[in-house]
């Protein structure tokens, strides 16, 4: 997690100041990598504008995560795990897409981690 942390902001400098990604398409619905994610859907959604998949998903993926990882003995920590997957899909809505692709794809690796790890254990 804390070599995580600096590479995370030089993603993030690096998708604020690039020209270059500025409305270059990516894949799917994804246009552009350093705007927030949106799918347009024919209405507008207050303060958001269109559905935020790539940002719902990546709540879905952290909270998958959180209910693999073994829990710990003391109840209000586990209380606290399970409600920060709804702290930072709020958090990440308004991130460009990148860096909550970013998020996204460290989520999946870490989800297959730990199944890995879970199904050697059991056998």
């Amino acid at each position: 997690m804390v070599i995580q942390i600096p590479v995370f902001f030089a993603l993030y400098k690096v998708l604020l100041q690039t020209i270059e990604l500025r409305h270059a398409p990516f894949f799917l619905w994804i246009t552009d990598l350093a705007a927030p994610d949106r799918l347009p859907v024919g209405f507008d959604i207050p303060f958001l504008g269109g559905i935020p998949v790539l940002t719902l998903l990546m709540g879905a993926t952290m909270f998958l995560q959180q209910k693999m990882t073994p829990a710990t003995g003391d109840p209000t920590q586990q209380k606290i795990m399970m409600f920060m997957p709804v702290i930072f899909t709020f958090m990440f809505l308004n991130f460009a897409s990148g860096l909550v692709l970013y998020w996204f794809v460290n989520n999946l690796l870490s989800i297959g981690q730990q199944y890995l790890v879970n199904r050697d254990e059991a056998a």
